[in-house]
Parts: C-alpha cells; sequence; structure tokens
C-alpha cells in the first residue's frame, strides 16, 4: 500500500516524466557517442597519417641509401665478373635487405653477386624494367634462388653508358615497430605498389593493384616510381565500442538526473498545476456547531484532491507540497473559486450571518497578491449573508511585519481570525501575545483525551482559561462522543466540531444533512 506521505511520488504523470527521461538519456547517449566516435576518429585518423608518414619515411630513406650505395658499383659493370664479384658480392652482402646486385652491359645481365657470372637479357629477367630511365622499379613474384618469394627490383642507370647499369633485388623487410604501430591502430593491410602490382607487406603475395580495392591512405616517394597503401577499416571496432560504452554511461547519467529533476523539483507542482486545471479539487464543508444547543452556526470549508490514478491525497500533503512548490496562492485562489460555485447550495441550508471558515497559509498573507485576493473573493459573496472566519494554522511559522499588517488589514475589513490546530505547533503564547486572533480552534488531540487522566488533560484546562482570558471564543475540533460535547458544554468552550456532530460534505450532501435535522432554525 502507498503510504499518504509518498502518494505524490506515483502519479501517473511520472510515466511521462520517465519516457521523457529515457528519451533525454537516448539522445544525450547518442549525441555523446557520435561526439566521442567523431573525437577518437580523428585521432586515429591523425595516428593513421603518422604511420603513413614514418613508413614513406623510412622506405625512402632505404632508397636513397640503396641508390648511393649502387652508384659506387656502376664502375663495375665496365670491367669483367671474375675481377669485380668479390666486391660485388660483399657490397650486397653487407647491404639491409638485398638479395642479390647483378650487374648489367648492353641489356645484358653478366654479373650477379649470388651466382657470379652470367649471360642474361634484362628484357627477359626483369620485363617491367624501363633501362631507359634513370632509376626504375619493377615487382618480381620471385627469383631463382629464391622462388615464390617476391622481391623489388630497382634499376639504377650508368649516366655515361647506355644500356648499362645495375640491378639490385631487395626483400621487403618491415621493422618491427612499424608493424606493430599498424596493428594497433587496426590496418588490415600494407601494400607497395608499382605500376599496376603491388606486394602486400603482410602476406607476401603479388597482387594487381585494381584488385586490392580503395586504400585509406597513399604516399608517393619523391623521385621513386613506388607507391605506399596503407589499408584500414573506416570505423575501428573498438573505437566504436568504447564510444557507445562513454555514450551509454552519459546516457543513464543523464536520464537519471533528469528523473530526478522532474520528479522532486518539478513533477509534484505540475500535478497541483494539472488537478486545477482538470478539476480534481473539491470542497467538503463540515459544520460548526454551537455548544450549548447544538445548532448549526457555520462551516469550515476543506479542500480535497482525488486524483484519477493515486486516489485521494491527504491535505496534509498537497498543502504541504503546494507550499515547497509556491503554488498554495494559486491553490487557494482555485479553492475560493471552489467555494463561489457551491454559494447557491449553501445559501440554501445555512441560515444567514453563518460563519464560513477558511484556512489560510501564512506564506499567503506574505503574498503581494494577499488583499486583492481576499476582496475579489468577497465582492463574490453574497451580501451580508456569510461572516468570514479566516483560519491560520500555528503549524507553520507566522513572523514578519507584513503578516501583522496582513492581519490589521483583515480586521478593518471586518473579517475574523482564528488560530488553527492550537497547541501543536510554535510557541502558542507567544503567538496570542502578539496576534491579533478572534477565535482559537483547539486541536482534536486535546479533545480525545476528555475524560481521560492523561498529560494533556492539565493542558487542554490550562488553554480554555487562556482563552476565557483572552476574551477569545473557543472551537473544538474532532468532537466524537457525547461525553465529550457535554465536557465541553460544562467548560463554556463556544463551537466544535467533528464527525459526533457532522462530518465533512459536498455543499449538496450538507444541504440534505441539514435539512434533516430535528430544527433548521439558525437560532
Amino acid at each position: 500500500m502507498v503510504s499518504p506521505s509518498n502518494k505524490l511520488h506515483f502519479f501517473p504523470e511520472q510515466g511521462k516524466n520517465l519516457a521523457t527521461s529515457l528519451l533525454l538519456g537516448l539522445v544525450v547517449a547518442l549525441c555523446i557517442s557520435a561526439l566521442v566516435l567523431a573525437i577518437t576518429h580523428l585521432q586515429r585518423m591523425k595516428r593513421l597519417e603518422t604511420l603513413a608518414d614514418n613508413f614513406s619515411q623510412y622506405m625512402y630513406s632505404y632508397a636513397v641509401d640503396l641508390q648511393d650505395s649502387s652508384y659506387k658499383l656502376l664502375p663495375l659493370a665496365q670491367q669483367p665478373c671474375e675481377r669485380v664479384i668479390p666486391e660485388l658480392t660483399s657490397s650486397a652482402a653487407f647491404k639491409l635487405h638485398v638479395r642479390a646486385a647483378l650487374l648489367v652491359k648492353n641489356s645484358t645481365a653478366e654479373c650477379s653477386s649470388a651466382t657470379g657470372k652470367m649471360s642474361y637479357p634484362l628484357a627477359k629477367l626483369v620485363p617491367d624494367i624501363n633501362i631507359s630511365k634513370r632509376r626504375d622499379l619493377a615487382i618480381l613474384a620471385e627469383t631463382p634462388l629464391m622462388p615464390g618469394k617476391p622481391a623489388l627490383a630497382f634499376w639504377l642507370a650508368d649516366p655515361h653508358h647506355a644500356g648499362d647499369g645495375i640491378i639490385t633485388t631487395i626483400n621487403l623487410n618491415i621493422p618491427p615497430y612499424l608493424l606493430f604501430s599498424a596493428q594497433k591502430e587496426g590496418v588490415s593491410g600494407i601494400a607497395l605498389a608499382v605500376r599496376q602490382e603491388a606486394i602486400g607487406i603482410y602476406t607476401g603475395q603479388v597482387t594487381p593493384v585494381a584488385q586490392l580495392g580503395k586504400p585509406r591512405l597513399e604516399r608517393s616517394l619523391p623521385d621513386f616510381p613506388i607507391k605506399l597503401l596503407i589499408f584500414a577499416p573506416r570505423w575501428q571496432p573498438q573505437l566504436i565500442q568504447f564510444s557507445l560504452l562513454v555514450g551509454l554511461a552519459a546516457g543513464i547519467v543523464s536520464a537519471l538526473l533528469c528523473f530526478y529533476y522532474l520528479t522532486v523539483r518539478m513533477s509534484s507542482g505540475r500535478e497541483i498545476l494539472a488537478g486545477i486545471k482538470r478539476h480534481q479539487f473539491s470542497v467538503v464543508y463540515q459544520p460548526v456547531m454551537d455548544t450549548q444547543h447544538q445548532d448549526i452556526k457555520g462551516v469550515e470549508a476543506l479542500m480535497r484532491w482525488h486524483h484519477p490514478a493515486a486516489g485521494p491525497i491527504p491535505p496534509d500533503v498537497f498543502i504541504q507540497y503546494a507550499e515547497a512548490q509556491g503554488l498554495i496562492v494559486p491553490l487557494t485562489r482555485h479553492l475560493f473559486s471552489l467555494i463561489v460555485k457551491d454559494l447557491p447550495v449553501l445559501q440554501q441550508c445555512l441560515p444567514a450571518g453563518s460563519k464560513l471558515g477558511i484556512n489560510l497559509a501564512p506564506s499567503h498573507l506574505k503574498a503581494a497578491s494577499f488583499q486583492s485576493d481576499i476582496t475579489q473573493f468577497v465582492n463574490q459573496l453574497p451580501g451580508n449573508y456569510f461572516r468570514l472566519l479566516l483560519e491560520m494554522t500555528e503549524r507553520a511559522m507566522l513572523e514578519g511585519d507584513d503578516v501583522l499588517e496582513s492581519f490589521n488589514w483583515l480586521h478593518e475589513q471586518g473579517f475574523d481570525i482564528a488560530v488553527d490546530d492550537f497547541g501543536t505547533g510554535h510557541s502558542a503564547l507567544i503567538y496570542l501575545q502578539r496576534f491579533p486572533f478572534d477565535y482559537l480552534k483547539i486541536d482534536k488531540g486535546f479533545i480525545s483525551a476528555i475524560g481521560q487522566e492523561t498529560v494533556t488533560s492539565p493542558v487542554l484546562d490550562a488553554v480554555l482559561n487562556l482563552a476565557q482570558r483572552l476574551k477569545m471564543e473557543t472551537v473544538a475540533e474532532g468532537v466524537e462522543t457525547a461525553d465529550q460535547a457535554a465536557w465541553l458544554a460544562r467548560r463554556g468552550v463556544t463551537y466544535m466540531q467533528g464527525y459526533y456532530l457532522g462530518r465533512p460534505m459536498s455543499a449538496q450532501q450538507l444541504n440534505e444533512w441539514y435539512c434533516k435535522l430535528p430544527t433548521n432554525s439558525g437560532g
């Protein structure tokens, strides 16, 4: 069962709050995920750019170094192979990644660092090499000494002898730190492309460039007819997962904060305003009887809220929320409007001069619109038919010169003022000393002690004696038995109300109840 103090937290508005919070959380999650993904993707692309620059710089440095070494060997092509083979072999052996060096004379390979003297047309050995160029590159699917192992052939022409030069075959060995960096960034493939063919660094396969697809990054080496191709998925799965995780966390936090804000800070206020707009509030009237003769002398107007989903909301709960949300003024104005609608029925059952008790919140007394609110309400009452009794609960603090000014203005207008729930809140004696009350309403907690020897019994006696000395009329609340009514009559209490005399009723029910009384004379 939902306790009364918690009912305001279980409105169907909470469903809207939850939906709003979830929607906001979803939007935040998507936005944060997209933002984080964009940032991390941009950072990744910068790292890939750096990786591609490092690869191309390494390859360019190696190519330049190989070119310088080959220049030194060019004069050997003009000498017999037997004489230069030791130097050619030594140069190739101590050069990193070099598989073999071949001296070319008149477009024919005549000396190899690996096999010695030979005679093989260069056009057949490396058909893709253009010896008319100063330098050129070609991809070899294999070499005689290493079948099935692709290599890169580098041609350097002798500027002084046409058709002469040196061919160097190179193994494609990339430093481990570059390969590790590439794998870390999700690089799926690296290839060196020369014209229409490419060698895969990871696979070691020779593949037509057209079959590789579009590379993510591409670098051309200055002065050398070779390209570096880097293949990588556009979105790295790890970054997507990370972005979704961050977005999910941000969305959950946003949804929780939004739900808390809407629920704690806003929902109760919105529910009260919605209740006013949707006519969920009503007024019941509890008869106030003369103690001596038990004739009706007036009624106390009590507001009720029946929520369509949460059911009846106790007045203490919604009034407390209304004050906390700064809505007590519009709620009181709504009470006035509901009473005005009931006036024709009230006039049928209440005699002229009946007291109409209405509860006011202390915070309303301090509002700038207080006097105009009261004046507008009174102007709608039938002339001189009801005597307005404004009840100020003693459970709330009354303080400040503006409150005293409001009291004086009310008396000037001819209205009576009662202190409600006397003895249950703040310092009662200070209240009675400072503020000019006309009536003292005794809390039902004291009335229930009548006929019992409890610690509250002497207090009730003291309250009644105090009221008599201050010449204040008294109203006993919560009278539930005939013994209590008789005791109050003996002690000179002026008025009383409670279930024994009459329950809170709608205006129509009050009219029907009044017609059933033994006498319907105001007396």
